[in-house]
């Protein structure tokens, strides 16, 4: 087969598209040939360094395809089945070996493409907005970075729990398109001079001098301190991601004095502990999808061949929704 592998620690440069032999699937796995892989920044850290490895690897943990041979000791799946995945490590390749445990179907009214963009972004943005901060009638909500991947969803599903979004964004192309997902105003980031005295005073201006009842910030270390300051009192910051950096350690303190603040730092590990909640998630989201209540938008597809530049494009910034790789 034909797969991505990182030889060593580095940037985008050192992705190598490459042939292997066929994996094997081991005892409670399914051998799954890929029909699309979903390209993440935990595969940009796990390339880089950022996240300790073993070198060489095979890079990308999510996708979708169909199931070509089983383990022993699985059940409830079958050759043919249609299956998307959030972790299953070597998933830039043409095949791969998927724990059954961590599958889950995708249902007839979803292509496998749509199904690939979904796992990771479409579970953060359920357990952010259904689980972390539940999201009900009347809450104010600032998102950063409105339309890339997680943006976008997490955006569509506020609103449809009827939240009002004010999200970040990059450029004026970018703030249309979260507009377009039910974002009621877009603010451009790029353009406050002091990021962290200019954000807060808008998003009061917009909230009746009041702030927001909850942030989710996926950025990290350039957003932080203008996301605590946004915040109403007994407000929550959702720091979900480090796309600008890791936040830099600070005095809890800082909490009480700026209003009872709470502050918490998920992971999808954590939302994901059963099957049952992993189906629950993945269920609502492929069939919102389905349905065509949940738009999911995919930015670019590239082959696997180009996976160093759809690296370079995410970390660059320059992507919009999800960024998918191609056998």
């Amino acid at each position: 087969m034909h797969a991505v592998v990182a030889r060593e620690a580095g940037g985008p440069e050192v992705l190598q598209y490459t042939e292997l032999p066929d994996p094997t699937p081991g005892p409670g796995q399914l051998l799954v040939r890929v029909a699309a892989a979903g390209v993440n920044f935990i595969d940009t850290y796990r390339r880089s360094g950022v996240y300790p490895m073993q070198y060489p690897h095979v890079v990308g943990v999510e996708g979708a395809g169909t199931v070509e041979a089983l383990g022993d000791d699985v059940t409830g799946f079958a050759v043919g089945d249609r299956v998307a995945w959030h972790d299953a490590p070597g998933s830039y390749a043409e095949l791969v070996a998927v724990d059954a445990a961590g599958a889950v179907p995708v249902p007839d009214g979803l292509d496998l493409t749509t199904a690939a963009a979904l796992p990771l972004q479409g579970i953060t943005a359920h357990y952010l907005v259904r689980s972390t901060f539940e999201v009900r009638q009347g809450h104010d909500i600032l998102l950063h970075a409105g339309a890339g991947g997680v943006g976008l969803l997490a955006t569509q599903l506020a609103v449809l729990h009827g939240g009002r979004v004010v999200t970040t964004v990059s450029t004026p192309e970018k703030a249309a398109l979260s507009a377009s997902a039910g974002a009621a105003h877009t603010i451009d980031y790029g353009a406050p001079d002091d990021l962290t005295a200019e954000l807060p005073a808008l998003v009061r201006e917009l909230t009746d001098g009041r702030g927001v009842h909850v942030v989710y910030d996926g950025v990290g270390r350039s957003t932080f301190e203008a996301s605590l300051a946004s915040l109403r009192p007994r407000g929550m910051l959702v720091l979900f991601g480090g796309a600008s950096g890791q936040v830099p350690p600070f005095d809890p303190q800082r909490l009480n004095k700026a209003g009872s603040l709470f502050l918490t730092r998920p992971t999808i590990a954590h939302h994901t502990l059963t099957r049952d909640e992993l189906e629950w998630r993945t269920s609502e989201v492929f069939e919102a999808a389905a349905s065509g209540d949940l738009k999911v938008h995919v930015g670019s597809t590239l082959s696997l061949a180009d996976a160093g530049a759809a690296h370079e494009a995410l970390e660059g910034r320059a992507t919009t929704g999800k960024v998918l790789l191609v056998p």
